[in-house]
């Protein structure tokens, strides 16, 4: 019979060239088995289970660890001289055939039970990572080699976004959604892999963002996710149960907590105004929060612009509401009748009377954008 590690060197070969190591003492333990017609002893399955576990480990596939040891043991089998005796080679190959089912078994529960372990590790580290970017300042920045070594690198362009769902992202039917994204995104640039878990009930991705369409592809990929595993909510008032934001895009461990805060802050703004962008830019409602900054002065421009409709006859809310409309769309009267479900002339006499109530016409360009600012900022506000 050849050497056995002759076999064991073969069969590595036919597993894709992983180390013949693997096999520990497994071939002369079989060779044993197929003389004497035993099985595998206690000791000799713990055995298998902790090379199982060894290979997990080192990142050898279960596939090709398994296909070593079947290898080994056909290899094998060409070597015994089991002699002429039918009932001997009968014997003897059910003996084989157990070794390597009962050898198979433990490989693959001490292969499994490792896995679990590094996965329940790295989703520790991950979670780890995620608060401590989140909080910011210095233990962010004392972060980015442990982000690195998951796949993020904070030394070049980053976002994040944060979603919002009717159900809320702690809902059963949406809890495998962070790790969906995650999959979704991976390995879209290289070797880079986001970050996401949920927050208050909120979804939160820090993702590599190198360019826009990075941006638009993590929506994209979001709105995948959750049209395959939740339906809409009903009654939710808007087209769909969904709405994310996305911070500005920098480098720096650092800027992952500014991103994330003005990702909130558009999230807050776009319900605020009523947007129906799936995903909005936080870049675009910069004039908004320009808007809230002097709140002294956004008051006094409410006050003084539209407080005359306070008492105008038709009342305040249907103004406002045609003055939303009107700027929505671009100052076109015809789609502002579409928006409104009302015909163009009922459009004209409440922009008319608009005018004559407030002594500023929203179809003059020079009265428009104070008209449009007091607008934004009543509803902002939510004053009327």
């Amino acid at each position: 019979m050849a050497r056995l590690d002759e076999v064991g060197a073969a069969a590595a070969r036919d597993a894709g060239g992983i180390d013949p190591g693997l096999l520990g003492d497994f071939l002369s333990i079989v060779v044993e088995a197929a003389a004497s017609g035993r099985r595998l002893r206690r000791g000799e399955l713990r055995a298998c289970g902790e090379r199982g576990a060894a290979a997990a480990l080192v990142g050898v596939p279960l596939r090709a660890l398994v296909d070593l040891y079947l290898s080994a043991c056909w290899r094998l089998w060409e070597e015994l001289d089991t002699g002429a005796d039918v009932a001997q080679v009968r014997a003897s190959a059910l003996a084989v055939l157990r070794a390597a089912d009962d050898a198979v078994a433990a490989l693959a529960e001490g292969f499994q039970l490792a896995r679990n372990d590094v996965s329940r590790q790295q989703e520790s580290t991950r979670h780890d990572v995620f608060d401590l970017l989140l909080a910011g300042g210095p233990t962010a920045v004392e972060a980015t080699g442990r982000a690195a070594d998951l796949g993020l690198d904070l030394t070049s362009p980053h976002a994040v976004l944060v979603a919002r769902h009717d159900l809320t992202f702690d809902h059963p039917s949406l809890t495998s959604v962070p790790r969906r994204l995650e999959t979704a995104l991976s390995g879209r640039h290289g070797d880079t892999s986001p970050l996401v878990a949920t927050r208050n009930g909120l979804l939160v991705c820090i993702f590599a963002a190198p360019d826009q369409r990075s941006v638009t592809l993590v929506g994209e990929r979001l709105a995948g996710v959750l049209d395959s595993v939740a339906p809409p909510a009903r009654g939710s008032g808007r087209p769909r149960a969904w709405q994310a934001a996305v911070g500005r895009t920098q480098p720096g461990a650092a800027a992952v907590r500014v991103s994330y805060e003005q990702a909130n802050s558009a999230l807050d703004l776009a319900d605020r105004l009523g947007l129906e962008d799936a995903v909005v830019d936080s870049g675009t409602l910069v004039v908004y929060e320009v808007l809230l900054r002097d709140r002294a002065a956004i008051d006094e421009l409410i006050a003084s612009v539209l407080g005359p409709l306070k008492g105008a006859p038709g009342g305040a809310t249907t103004m406002l509401e045609t003055l939303e409309a009107y700027f929505a769309s671009g100052g076109v009267t015809t789609a502002t009748a579409t928006r409104l479900n009302l015909s163009v002339r009922a459009v004209t006499y409440r922009l008319q009377r608009i005018g004559e109530v407030l002594g500023l016409d929203p179809t003059d360009p020079a009265h428009r954008f104070t008209l449009h600012a007091a607008v934004l900022g009543a509803r902002l506000l939510d004053v009327f």
